[in-house]
Parts: structure tokens; C-alpha cells; sequence
């Protein structure tokens, strides 16, 4: 199966429901083709099952439980790139996707923090959603930096299954009751008392990198740090 190639060589997949949760990202729930199987964290090659996108598939991570009846993907729209995300923000109900193999390397390894920037939360949902049905989220905390109030999303989720272990940081934006700044090495001091666990990272480039070496210098295990290579 290749996610480049032909559409009989992918899974298409009918689009069942979908709604902005803000302004610049929308949720699509879609059908699952019989047999489809992935595990929390990973994702696929989508591309847009329309004349001229067929074969511009782009990387996006599923993020309902892998038990779920359908599938879900939430995607950031950019609408000044004119490109994919673009497209699927014009995609509606009875539409369709093509999927293609499923890849991945950020897979659940134990408790531990898991660090989200921005759009980097995707690969995470799926992951914190099937360890609350499982009823095991109590030694898991979610940081999630974003730019702004406006660029979060699924909030009340997030609140309700983590509680006080849910914590927001803005970069550009003085939100009362929140931080406004990026995550910095005092930052992951006064947060983290244990090193001995499993540190989650997904987001831009620079995010995941700095924050790797300043997890490393203070302490953790090379093997512990759980991002997509």
C-alpha cells in the first residue's frame, strides 16, 4: 500500500462530520475502513480524494482511541499556503479522504509528561484518550505551549481528564493565570521532581530540540524521551 501512488492502492474513506474548534483547526470525523488498525500516535499519509490533490498527500495523526468505531483526524488549516489543509478546510460531510500506511514512532512508554507545541498535541490525543478509558491517566501530565488563548483547542477535554495535571503556556499572549513564555530549563525544574520517567515531545522543530537537550542535561535517560524520528 503506498501513499503516493493510485487511489486503489490507498483506503478511501468518507467524511462523516466536520466543525472548526477554532478558528484554524478542524476536526474530521471519518469511517473506518474494516480492519484498520493503528496504536496511539501514529498516523498516515492523507491526501485529498478531489481532481489535482489526489497526489499531494500530507503526514496527519489520528486522534480518536484506536478502539473507536471511526476515525478522527484534527488538522491546523493554512489558508494563506494554498496548499492541502487548505482543501480540507473546504471538505464537508460526504466528501472523501485516501489514506495511506500507517506510520509513526511516538508510541505510549510508560507515565511520564508529555510536551505539546502548538499542533503538536495531535499525536497525544489518542494516546491520553484511551489511557482515560482505561482509567489510568493519574501519573500523566500534559504541558501544552501555544501561541496564544485563541490557538487552543478541545480545552474542556483536556481539562476533565487531567485536571490540575493539565497546564497551558502562551508565547505571545499575557493571559491572566498563565505563563508568557516559552518553557525554559527553570521552568522544567520547578515542574518535573522525578527525571525517572517517560517525557513526551511533539511540536516545531526548535520546541522538541531544546527542550531534548534541556531535559538530557537535567537528567534523563536518552532512552526516555519518546518524540517522532
Amino acid at each position: 500500500m503506498s501513499a503516493g501512488g493510485p487511489s486503489t492502492d490507498r483506503h478511501r474513506v468518507e467524511v462523516l462530520g466536520a466543525v472548526f474548534l477554532n478558528p484554524t483547526v478542524k476536526r474530521f470525523t471519518l469511517s473506518r475502513p474494516k480492519g484498520f488498525i493503528f496504536t496511539p500516535g501514529q498516523g498516515c499519509m492523507v491526501a485529498v480524494d478531489r481532481d489535482g490533490w489526489r497526489d499531494k498527500p500530507r503526514p496527519f495523526t489520528f486522534t480518536a482511541p484506536p478502539g473507536a468505531r471511526t476515525l478522527e483526524l484534527i488538522v491546523k488549516i493554512y489558508e494563506a499556503h494554498q496548499g492541502v489543509t487548505r482543501q480540507m478546510g473546504t471538505l464537508g460531510k460526504g466528501d472523501h479522504l485516501l489514506l495511506g500506511e500507517v506510520f509513526g514512532t511516538i508510541a505510549y512508554k510508560g507515565p511520564g509528561v508529555f510536551f505539546a507545541g502548538g499542533a503538536g498535541i495531535t499525536p497525544f490525543l489518542s494516546i491520553l484518550r484511551q489511557l482515560h478509558r482505561a482509567k489510568a491517566l493519574k501519573a500523566h501530565t500534559l504541558v501544552w505551549s501555544n501561541r496564544t488563548a485563541g490557538d487552543v483547542f478541545l480545552d474542556d477535554e483536556l481539562a476533565r481528564m487531567l485536571g490540575r495535571q493539565y497546564l497551558k503556556t502562551f508565547t505571545r499572549e499575557n493571559v491572566i493565570g498563565f505563563r508568557d513564555r516559552r518553557i525554559d530549563r527553570d521552568d522544567l525544574v520547578g515542574l518535573i521532581r522525578d527525571f525517572d520517567q517517560c517525557f513526551y515531545l511533539c511540536g516545531p522543530d526548535r520546541f522538541v530540540t531544546d527542550l531534548k537537550a534541556m531535559l538530557l542535561e537535567l537528567g534523563a535517560a536518552p532512552d526516555s524521551l519518546v518524540f517522532e524520528s
